[in-house]
């Protein structure tokens, strides 16, 4: 997908404040309304001026998007960093009053179902003597913390409008325990650490939706948790037996003899520990050893000569 420059749209400095932004959106709106324009491009650069306008006249839309940074251009292709909007923390609320089937692939793969805001249902709007708004953000977690609990510091950032009309970044510190049998996407309440209420009103709650770091060993898809096992080819035809890690501690395991690469092995109840514990699976992975001296290509050939085995026969090689 393209990269989008929401300030070029609008004809803005990164630098311009929120007066700017409204002042340029409304001068564009004039000139590209389709009912109007005699422009013709009019109806495109009218969608593409309510867009960046979308996200530019939003403190927590526009800071997140300034943190993708300004080494992006126009129309490059574009896929949005890891977890590029992991530790903001934001209110819930979906698109400000916009058509978003109106957007762009790349506003939808920044701010689309399922990603910064859009699932988080509708906010509050503040009264007086009314209670805060909850926030949400999401963090990154060790899958060994959901296998064990834990206690975590967790920075978090938050947008507010700072004296030159600009969204500034905020950050916070917060001690978040994490608890045992948590899965990715599952959120953690945080009572009482969202939004201050106004007046004598309740402050709003923080919900931290749960994503697992990545794993140099392990994956986990809910519950269930998958381990690529390195295996010999005579390990793999002889079988075997092997000492196999698992977030819990290693485990022995057998190899069947005349198993095939890819074959599952299902650990019942080592996957994330909940009520009912997932399951963990080792999925075997031949690797051939290299052929490095004589001695070794020597006992390929006789390996060779050993078998009538031809890997292509269904390809009618």
């Amino acid at each position: 997908m393209e990269y989008k420059d929401y300030y070029k749209i609008l004809g803005l400095e990164r630098s311009a404040d929120q007066a700017e932004v409204k002042r340029a959106y409304r001068k564009l709106a004039r000139k590209y309304h389709p009912d109007v324009s005699s422009e013709s491009n009019a109806e495109e650069r009218f969608k593409e001026v309510n867009e960046a306008y979308e996200v530019l006249k939003d403190p927590e839309k526009r800071a997140a998007y300034d943190h993708l940074g300004a080494g992006y251009q126009s129309g490059q292709d574009f896929r949005p960093p890891p977890d590029w909007d992991q530790g903001f923390e934001f209110h819930g609320g979906g698109y400000t009053g916009a058509d978003s089937a109106a957007f762009s692939d790349f506003f939808e793969s920044l701010f689309g179902g399922g990603g910064f805001r859009q699932s988080y249902g509708h906010g509050q709007r503040r009264q007086f003597n009314a209670q805060g708004e909850n926030t949400y953000a999401r963090i990154a977690i060790d899958l060994e913390d959901s296998y064990r609990g834990a206690t975590r510091q967790i920075s978090l950032k938050h947008s507010v409008l700072g004296a030159d009309g600009r969204p500034q970044l905020r950050e916070r510190t917060l001690k978040v325990k994490i608890p045992k049998g948590v899965t990715e996407g599952q959120q953690i309440r945080l009572a009482g650490q969202g939004e201050p209420g106004i007046g004598d009103g309740l402050s709003g709650d923080l919900y931290l939706e749960i994503t697992f770091n990545p794993h140099s060993l392990y994956h986990a898809e809910g519950k269930t948790v998958y381990l690529d096992l390195p295996l010999a080819p005579w390990e793999i035809a002889l079988g075997a037996k092997v000492q196999v890690p698992t977030p819990d501690g290693p485990v022995k395991l057998t190899i069947p003899a005349n198993s095939t690469n890819g074959k599952k092995l299902r650990l019942k109840g080592r996957g994330i520990p909940a009520k009912q514990p997932g399951d963990m699976y080792v999925v075997m992975q031949t690797v051939t050893p290299p052929a490095g001296s004589d001695a070794q290509r020597e006992a390929y050939r006789q390996f060779s000569d050993a078998f009538d085995f031809n890997p292509r026969q269904s390809m009618g090689g």
